[in-house]
């Protein structure tokens, strides 16, 4: 170990280090992001935007014109609530919530503070558990010395994506006293103690920054990082404009992906859960809940939450406390437990399956899971439920396992039933691609995606909502909107330019219009009086082939009009009741 005496005089050097050699600190950086950039294992961006690809040239649209006058294509407001999931919080995503930006930083990574020659100056030296921070997670001294480290280690964190980052001015602020260093696609304008302006003018790359000193005693902390024209709204609201404007139609909001519900980190104890102090909400906790009840109550829309599935009793009746307590008592908040506990791709499903009564058979087994959670929320709801709606989720292409979950869960203990309205292709319909290949059409796709909105889709639906009428409950859709993916999910087609191209493509507006219709048509055949709840998945959104185009929006910040890039939200938009 490092003895203190010679860790104070290495601090020092590299305080004097800092002050007389900035033009060095900032090659060192400068070699680090070209290293970044060569070979980048750590930020390696996750699916979604793995294969991106832009819309392919335009192809003749003749095909269209009897389409665009028969009103089954056509939007008709009415019978049909709409309501939106958001996106989680990630560093390269597309929505952007918060003002203060630092809130979608990637967890904090070490690295050496000064460039080695001929060492291995790795991007990420891993030596962040080893650092104490503060409770927010503020390392509470920097640089971070261990005989195993090349040199003094200092921390970092990095946008790897900004392509939706307005250009101009950002503010970077803090408290404490500390130096910073900028790679990546931005300069520094002006700096004094605890301000900094930086410049973007360029978003086509990833940007980063790093705190090479920070003082013991007096540590640095409380980062904000700002779009310099919404800095004097960080007094008045946490949210970008830009986001809940465009969010403001909705109905109810879905916090699923916000709370990372199927992949966070273990949440059994109330205090595992996240923090509004934290440094980035992108630390396997989720955004707190006290921001989700926070823009409920801004834009007057209501609340469906997912408790973690390992949330202990205690967790459980906080967390409905807390929604109790700070949710608008005029809003709705719907009540789910985790989601899609039937889904092997999600760590819930194998805890359920091997965490519940072995003796019972699967999926009564996960039944006294969701009902604790149920019943826990009822208590802490006594006098009034009104406010409430205990939804359970049932997984749409398997009615035998839904109806078996929801029969066995005690009559008057939930309020809804809830299976998810997606439209995506038929087994005969990948056959179909699977031959037309890379000449796959906008209009192929279209054509085949519409003979599947009339397949076996619906009749699931119809079979959910008969049973859910005869247990006297609310009808509602979890997700909803398209699913045109490739076969495999996750596979490189020769036909997936096709499935982005119809993304940003009018056929995407009409095929969204006819599926609400036929959904419609659902109701109407039915004696079910109440509106259907369509959740939206999801709001905003890069595209990709294989892994699918889920946001409605692809850029937070654009304008109208919304056709031809966002056809899926404009359809929404003029399906709207009070359109």
């Amino acid at each position: 170990m490092v003895n203190r005496r010679k860790k104070a005089v290495i601090i020092s050097l590299l305080v004097l280090v800092t002050s007389m050699g900035v033009i060095t600190a900032m090659t060192f950086w400068y070699l680090k992001l070209r290293q970044l950039r060569l070979s980048m294992p750590d930020i390696t961006l996750p699916p979604e935007d793995d294969d991106e690809l832009p819309p392919g040239p335009p192809e003749e649209d003749d095909w269209l014109d009897p389409i665009v006058n028969d009103t089954r294509f056509l939007p008709n407001p009415g019978a049909i609530n709409f309501g939106m999931n958001l996106g989680g919080i990630t560093d390269w995503g597309r929505e952007w919530p918060f003002l203060n930006l630092m809130k979608c930083c990637r967890p904090w990574m070490t690295a050496n503070t000064i460039w080695v020659e001929n060492g291995e100056n790795e991007w990420n030296t891993e030596y962040i558990a080893y650092i104490e921070c503060d409770a927010n997670g503020y390392p509470l001294e920097l640089p971070y010395i261990n005989e195993t480290a090349e040199v003094p280690q200092g921390v970092h964190t990095i946008f790897a994506s900004i392509s939706n980052f307005p250009l101009g001015e950002y503010i970077f602020t803090y408290d404490g006293n500390g130096s910073f260093t900028f790679p990546g696609n931005w300069e520094v304008i002006t700096e004094e103690p605890g301000r900094i302006e930086l410049n973007i003018s360029d978003n086509s790359g990833p940007i980063a920054f790093h705190i090479n000193y920070s003082q013991l005693g007096d540590h640095v902390r409380n980062i904000t990082l700002v779009y310099g024209v919404y800095e004097s709204l960080l007094s008045q609201t946490p949210f970008n404009p830009a986001w809940t404007e465009k969010l403001s139609d909705f109905e109810a909001i879905r916090f699923m992906d916000w709370a990372e519900t199927n992949f966070h980190e273990p949440l059994v104890d109330w205090v595992d859960r996240s923090q509004v102090g934290d440094y980035s909400y992108q630390l396997g906790r989720g955004v707190p809940y006290e921001h989700m009840t926070d823009v409920c109550n801004r834009l007057d829309c209501d609340a469906w939450i997912c408790v973690p599935h390992e949330a202990s009793d205690d967790y459980i009746t906080q967390m409905a406390d807390l929604f109790r307590e700070n949710l608008d008592p005029e809003l709705t908040l719907y009540v789910e437990y985790s989601n899609e506990i039937w889904n092997w791709m999600f760590p819930a499903s194998h805890y359920l399956l091997e965490g519940g009564d072995q003796d019972v058979d699967w999926p009564e087994r996960i039944v006294p899971f969701i009902q604790n959670v149920m019943d826990i929320f009822s208590t802490e709801f006594a006098g009034q439920l009104n406010r409430l709606v205990r939804v359970v989720g049932v997984q749409a292409g398997w009615y035998d396992v839904g109806n078996r979950t929801i029969s066995n869960m005690r009559p008057g203990s939930f309020d809804a039933v809830s299976p998810t309205a997606y439209f995506g292709f038929t087994e005969a319909a990948y056959t179909t691609l699977d031959v037309l290949g890379s000449s796959t059409t906008v209009g192929d796709v279209f054509n085949l995606a519409r003979e599947s909105v009339d397949g076996e889709g619906l009749e699931w639906i119809s079979l959910y909502l008969n049973r859910t009428m005869e247990l006297g409950l609310k009808f509602l859709f979890y997700e909803s909107g398209q699913h045109l993916t490739p076969d495999p999910f996750g596979s490189e087609q020769p036909y997936n330019q096709a499935l982005v191209d119809i993304q940003f493509h009018d056929a995407m507006y009409y095929l969204y219009n006819y599926w609400m219709n036929r959904l419609r048509e659902v109701r109407e055949n039915s004696s079910y009086a109440d509106n259907f709840l369509f959740m939206t998945f999801s709001f905003a959104s890069g595209s990709s082939g294989q892994y699918g185009t889920w946001g409605v929006l692809p850029d937070i910040y654009m304008e109208p009009p919304y056709l031809p890039e966002a056809p899926k939200y404009q359809a929404i938009l003029d399906n709207l009741i009070n359109s």
